[in-house]
């Protein structure tokens, strides 16, 4: 079963007089790339954190956000006052300086800088964060569960356009008989013409000319490139019904597929079977798009 790297969780918990949201946000990307945004309160548990987000979601462009409200009155926080102070001092130093005042509202202003006013217990104890983390946990399963369903879509949706694109194979097929009559004739009435326009030519080997148009005709043969198409197309297939989501191998394979249906379109010389080939880019195009997509 594939899953989407597109996924989005969010829980809540009460634990130690505050009320902790956690949301994840997730999207495509080649690798794993995990940007936080976590309270200083708990900011000793990223490590921990990031485990556990790399060990559920493995790939993708992560936001991961923890906020705290807290349900208690102003004494759960206090002013960091060394570092009020060292704010205050270089301020008004700044603006003695350019010969500004600082105004009546410095001390807001001040209250307003990170780590200057801060929650009073710096760290949750352990029955928190036991509270915390499982909260953290569900919030990743919850996000799980919608890439699984996001990518159910993506698979049927996939699974579609490769059934689409093997149908537009048989329909090359009974034009492909026609496409070998009609470049045989081609060649007849050119060498015809060439030989009723020629006086200097002493002798025509026949037989060579034939075992030429054999030669040319075997090389836009594309019994091969068909058979390679189809079986390139089962193993998408198989590969997404197989029990491991696995984007990459899905991307590998649609380069196989492209470079078949790009051989076809190479070999063809026929309009009917261009417009078919088109068809089938098109569709591989917006495979790949969905490709990109899964984990």
């Amino acid at each position: 079963m594939i899953r989407s790297m597109t996924g989005f969780g969010k829980t809540t918990a009460a634990a130690g007089g505050r009320t902790v949201n956690i949301e994840i946000r997730t999207l495509n990307s080649k690798q794993l790339d995990v940007n936080t945004r976590i309270p200083s309160l708990y900011r000793d548990k990223e490590s921990e954190i990031r485990a556990e987000i790399n060990r559920v979601l493995e790939r993708g462009k992560i936001d991961f956000m923890i906020t705290v409200d807290s349900d208690s009155d102003a004494s759960d926080f206090a002013i960091n006052v060394p570092l009020a102070r060292k704010y205050y001092s270089e301020i008004k130093q700044l603006a003695n300086e350019l010969g500004e005042t600082t105004g009546n509202d410095i001390i807001s202003t001040l209250l307003k800088i990170p780590e200057v006013l801060k929650a009073g217990r710096e760290a949750p104890d352990e029955s928190e964060w036991v509270i915390i983390k499982a909260a953290i946990l569900e919030a990743l399963a919850l996000t799980d569960i919608f890439r699984t369903a996001e990518g159910e879509l993506l698979g049927k949706d996939m699974s579609s356009r490769i059934q689409l694109i093997l149908d537009l194979l048989l329909i090359i097929e009974p034009l492909e008989g026609a496409r070998i009559g009609n470049l045989r004739d081609r060649f007849q009435r050119n060498q015809d013409e060439f030989l009723e326009k020629t006086t200097k030519i002493d002798k025509f080997d026949e037989n060579r000319f034939e075992q030429e148009i054999f030669w040319y005709l075997e090389k836009l043969d594309i019994t091969e490139e068909k058979l390679r198409l189809r079986k390139h197309c089962a193993y998408f297939t198989d590969t997404l019904r197989s029990a491991e989501s696995n984007g990459r191998k899905l991307a590998f394979i649609t380069q196989e597929i492209g470079r078949e249906i790009n051989t076809l379109g190479s070999k063809a010389y026929d309009a009917e079977i261009q417009m078919i080939v088109v068809h089938m880019k098109d569709e591989l195009e917006k495979i790949k798009e969905q490709v990109s997509n899964v984990l």
